[in-house]
């Protein structure tokens, strides 16, 4: 690897060669450890947004919540805690400005489900100790602009009464005033789209009954799988309901990100196998070089075979010193991203990166893969009529 050639100009292509594997491996981990540091942050806001488990009706927007399904979820170990939902979608008014949202009625147990503390930015969460209180997110304060405890005038949730044939304009929806007690953040989606109210709030503005609801939200115990649990839930409360989890309740968020997690590991395994190509004209250069040698190898009873092994090996060395060098600077970019944030995204969110062992796994993985090619393409060169000609 070290040996100097007789043309200056070898070294400088070998020296290219490397340099343009250490870039391909350097920026082939950093994106990776991107994309996972991405997906923990955006997991980590559905964490705070969506429950473990979620169980619905099968068919229509609601179901009664009988003795059988409660003790159903009583006798499951894996169930940490479960609250009793009612969703909509509604018509938000606050004086002259309107919005359209989801207003979710949930039972005390709710706050136990997500982080309900650490969402809050203003006020507090619902009291049970009132009914006509909301926390709405940031979102729709900003575009009602509304905050807590406006007293002078209630935030009005609007929904439209069910029925057929004629409908009074002046009589068509059915309408509760509220007080809003806390303001939520989260990502952009969650906290333009919820406004948590009481249970029993929700269930006046839609004419529900008391055990009436649109849904169950669980959180399990550490430790539980999702996947397993949800196929063993179902199983047991049958086709007239449906169980999510929390991935599956995101379905087009987790394609939309292992997609392109998968389109950028394509993009730079391309400019990889390109930069290889730096590889392959450096050992094919050697092999001319050195064409006096092989002539003298062969005539001392080197077979092709072996004489083609040594430039295989000479590539694969080349590859494997550019990819070392590569994970080293990868590396330590990553651990000083996570512990600096030397890259920010807003002034108080650095972007998120995570090391993970599968990353670095996939890129030896691709280098090594692609190096072997390289040098086995280029070790095609070799052939008897070339070395005694």
């Amino acid at each position: 690897m070290f040996s100097k050639t007789s043309t200056n100009a070898i070294n400088i292509i070998t020296a290219i060669a490397v340099f343009g594997v250490v870039v391909g491996t350097l920026a082939m981990f950093v994106i990776l450890s991107g994309f996972s540091g991405l997906r923990t942050f955006s997991d980590s806001l559905l964490n705070a947004s969506d429950p473990d488990i979620k169980i619905t009706a099968t068919q229509g927007k609601s179901f009664e919540f009988s003795t059988k399904i409660h003790d159903v979820l009583q006798r499951e170990d894996g169930v940490k805690v479960f609250s009793k939902i009612v969703e909509e979608r509604v018509f938000l008014k606050y004086k002259n400005k309107d919005h359209i949202a989801q207003v979710k009625g949930v039972d005390p147990s709710y706050s136990q489900i997500i982080p309900a503390d650490s969402i809050l930015t203003v006020g507090t969460w619902l009291d049970p100790k009132f009914k006509n209180i909301a926390v709405i997110g940031y979102g729709i304060s900003y575009k009602l602009s509304l905050g807590i405890l406006n007293f002078g005038e209630p935030l009005q949730i609007l929904v439209p009464k069910a029925g057929k044939g004629f409908i009074n304009a002046n009589n068509a929806f059915r309408s509760v005033s509220t007080q809003i007690a806390g303001v939520y953040t989260g990502s952009e989606e969650f906290q333009n789209k919820y406004v948590f109210v009481p249970i029993s709030l929700a269930q006046e503005l839609l004419g529900y009954k008391e055990n009436q609801v649109s849904g169950i939200e669980l959180k399990l115990k550490e430790g539980v799988d999702l996947d397993a649990f949800q196929e063993s839930l179902q199983e047991v409360l049958g086709n007239d309901f449906k169980v999510q989890t929390r991935a599956q309740l995101n379905t087009l968020y987790y394609k939309v990100i292992n997609t392109e997690n998968f389109i950028s590991y394509l993009i730079f395994t391309l400019i990889v196998a390109i930069a290889l190509f730096n590889v392959i004209g450096s050992i094919i250069m050697m092999i001319i070089d050195k064409r006096e040698n092989l002539k003298t190898l062969f005539s001392l009873g080197s077979t092709i075979d072996e004489i083609k092994k040594i430039f295989i090996f000479q590539g694969f060395l080349l590859t494997l010193v550019g990819m070392a060098l590569g994970l080293v600077l990868g590396v330590v970019l990553v651990i000083i991203q996570q512990k600096y944030g030397l890259l920010m995204i807003t002034q108080n969110l650095a972007y998120p990166v995570e090391f993970k062992w599968i990353n670095l796994l996939v890129v030896v993985s691709t280098i090594l893969i692609l190096g072997y090619l390289a040098a086995k393409i280029a070790s095609s060169r070799i052939s008897k009529a070339f070395i005694e000609g």
